[in-house]
């Protein structure tokens, strides 16, 4: 069995939801991390996290 089998993700991300950054306008992917919170997510990195207010 190789990595990644069992749960069918092997390393494509092409059927993952995107959407645009806020501030950049840079293209995001859904992140496991995201998963629970995905509609607020708006911005792809802390740096555009914090340009948003100037």
């Amino acid at each position: 069995m190789k990595l990644g089998d069992k749960n069918g993700f092997r390393g494509n991300k092409s059927y993952l939801p995107t959407k645009p950054c806020a501030v950049c306008g840079r293209t995001m992917t859904w992140r496991k991390a995201w998963a629970k919170n995905w509609e607020q997510v708006r911005y792809c990195s802390e740096r555009c996290r914090r340009a948003r207010l100037t």
